[in-house]
């Protein structure tokens, strides 16, 4: 304590001003000397005291902390009591909170980070490896025609998987560090849903697969009319993709007082509950994905809905098949 420049002149001064009054008192009454000393005696045992207490509590709150900067969890150190030094407390708990909140939040960030790298990694690993076999093949001058075209057209497919994969991861990184404006514009539910049909009515046909569309025409919601078709095509992509050749997808439309809802139903296997909690994570594949399944489709609808006031939701049960619910929130005034 006394090491502390500040007190150390406040207890010269303090002595000084006090031998100055006692030996005034001595002079004028020797009694009132010895009163005066004992109560200076008091005065600065009080402030000895008090002044220790002080520092007492300032050294918890720097072992406090320096335990906080070595990564030990945060303590509560806050308390009620009226004072400077109780509003310090209280201060230095809020900012040391949230820096532990924030580091916590970036150690997540990190390792999301490091998981997203090892699973497009993944993703591309297995394209790439396929079509250098395929390439090395078409090297080969004696390979017949029908093979080298096979090959050729294989080669294509995985240019174009991974194509989709680096186009999705762009959109999804977007809308992740928030880059991506949605329009807020009234837009036609059935339009949006006719547009997102559009380019899958050719493998709907090749699969023989049978459709039911039921909307009303006047039915509208508030939204990115392009995003919102992307993230619809992916869920009626995902129900063709898992509904068996012949198989049926139902598409509904209707309205309620909060949201305005379309259903999208399929007959094909279902979803395990095992896999259903995850449906909607990236690069989740269940039990029963495809072998070009990439497990980012469901994600990015989820993703894109989510940013704009919507949200889809699953119902499956095995071997019945699968109904997704997509809710477009009314804004309540």
């Amino acid at each position: 304590m006394l090491k502390n420049k500040e007190i150390r002149k406040l207890c010269m001064y303090s002595v000084l001003i006090s031998v100055i009054g006692i030996t005034i008192l001595w002079i004028i009454d020797w009694k009132a000397g010895i009163v005066a000393i004992a109560m200076v005696f008091l005065l600065l045992s009080c402030f000895f005291l008090f002044t220790r207490k002080r520092y007492q509590d300032i050294s918890k709150l720097a072992y406090y902390l320096a335990s906080v900067y070595s990564g030990q969890p945060t303590m509560d150190i806050r308390d009620n009591v009226e004072g400077e030094l109780s509003i310090l407390k209280n201060d230095i708990y809020k900012v040391t909170l949230t820096l532990s909140e924030q580091s916590t939040l970036l150690k997540k960030d990190k390792q999301y980070l490091a998981d997203t790298l090892s699973n497009i990694s993944h993703q591309l690993k297995t394209p790439l490896a396929s079509m250098f076999v395929m390439a090395d093949l078409l090297n080969n001058p004696s390979l017949p025609k029908d093979k080298r075209e096979e090959f050729l057209g294989k080669i294509i497919n995985q240019l174009k998987r991974i194509e989709w994969l680096v186009t999705s991861l762009l959109k999804l990184s977007k809308i992740d560090v928030q880059s991506v404006i949605f329009k807020k514009e009234s837009v036609s539910v059935k339009k949006m849903i006719n547009k997102a049909l559009e380019p899958l009515l050719v493998p709907m046909e090749l699969k023989n697969q049978e459709l039911s569309f039921s909307c009303k025409e006047d039915l509208f919601v508030y939204g990115d009319e392009n995003w919102t078709v992307e993230a619809i095509l992916n869920v009626i992509k995902n129900g063709i993709e898992h509904t068996p050749v012949g198989g049926r997808l139902a598409i509904s439309c209707e309205e309620t007082p909060l949201y305005t809802q379309i259903v999208i139903a399929d007959s094909g296997e279902g979803i395990s509950p095992e896999d259903a909690p995850h449906i909607f994570e990236r690069f989740y594949k269940g039990k029963n994905a495809g072998a070009d399944s990439i497990g980012i489709g469901l994600a990015m609808s989820k993703t894109i809905l989510q940013s704009q006031n919507a949200d889809v939701f699953m119902e499956s049960q095995i071997g019945v098949g699968t109904a997704f619910k997509i809710k477009f929130y009314k804004q309540m005034i």
